[in-house]
């Protein structure tokens, strides 16, 4: 299927279809499956800020708890700046292991928001063998006195940081809750962002009524969702020089070739591996090849962006438009 071919970050990819950040991607053998079934790329799942500073607290207070023994005795334990994570050696040998069993490009993620342990792991991660880095900087503004450009600028600033640590591709998971996600886009772009990934996805909580307590839940994303990234592609598309990878909800390779019209580069896949299973990725690709066939389309490259903002005849149905008419017809 060389015409599936496609560029992501400066890397060539055989096709557009990425396995994004999931638990399904920790594992060596299904990540081989995936590779098997036409994964083009492996995101792995994110290393949290959280899990880093977490242990690297714990082990300074039982560093300190031994503060007053012999000497003897508190030599045995390590110096905290010395100390080596444990969750983020671990991460770190796996996705080793991972990138020389595998072909394809393999990418480490990191989530979180300060600039903290990012960029020494970011450097590791690149180290260890990564082909590239996602940024997923998942925070939620809940302080009033924290104004939009505040929260801007802690993007920029990971970003920045990371950047100038690493030298391989550098990709930002964006949320599509900014003021101005097109300016935002713009800035990423500027700073040095090499990919924009289409959307991260929160998690709300629920609340327990029996118990009264904050009730995590899990939903796999819906078909529907892909509508949101599907917007902003066609948007951002010829706007930013920085790649597009689109994603969420995505099942079938009719919503994936719909989001390289709107023009991403590349689609990311998750819950579908969740609900039917790794040979989906092989459904996906076939499915898109004979849709090509029935459609006469050579390449994705003479798709991609063919529905975008700057290629419609009327750009506003991206914009108020296609409201407009929906409010009408419906209500």
């Amino acid at each position: 299927m060389s015409r599936f071919k496609t560029k992501y970050m400066g890397l060539e990819l055989k096709n557009p279809l990425i396995i994004s950040a999931c638990s399904l991607t920790r594992d060596l053998a299904k990540v081989k499956q995936m590779e098997e079934y036409g994964a083009a790329a492996i995101v792995l799942p994110s290393l949290f800020e959280e899990e880093l500073t977490y242990d690297q607290a714990y082990i300074e207070n039982f560093t300190n708890s031994f503060q007053g023994f012999t000497p003897e005795a508190f030599d045995y334990l390590p110096e905290p700046e010395k100390y080596n994570n444990l969750d983020g050696e671990e991460y770190l040998e796996n996705l080793n292991k991972i990138k020389k069993a595998v072909s394809v490009p393999v990418f480490g993620s990191l989530n979180g928001v300060g600039l903290g342990g990012w960029t020494k792991y970011a450097k590791l991660m690149q180290e260890a063998g990564a082909d590239g880095i996602e940024l997923n900087i998942f925070y939620i503004p809940t302080d009033p006195k924290l104004s939009a450009n505040d929260i801007e600028n802690r993007y920029i600033d990971v970003l920045k940081k990371v950047k100038s640590e690493v030298s391989i591709p550098v990709a930002v998971k964006l949320n599509p809750f900014f003021s101005s996600l097109a300016n935002m886009a713009t800035k990423l772009d500027t700073a040095g962002a090499d990919s924009l990934v289409l959307f991260n996805r929160f998690l709300e909580p629920d609340i327990n009524l029996e118990t009264l307590e904050i009730d995590p839940k899990l939903e796999f994303s819906s078909a529907i969702e892909m509508r949101l990234p599907l917007h902003w592609s066609a948007i951002l598309y010829g706007r930013v020089k920085t790649s597009i990878c689109a994603g969420r909800g995505v099942k079938n390779a009719e919503q994936m070739i719909k989001l390289i019209m709107a023009g991403a580069d590349t689609v990311s896949i998750a819950s579908v591996l969740y609900q039917h299973g790794l040979p989906s990725i092989k459904t996906i690709l076939n499915d898109a090849d004979k849709w090509m066939d029935e459609n006469e389309y050579t390449s994705f490259n003479q798709m991609r962006g063919s529905m975008s903002y700057s290629n419609l005849s009327d750009p506003s149905h991206l914009e108020r438009l296609n409201y407009m008419k929906t409010i009408k017809a419906f209500l």
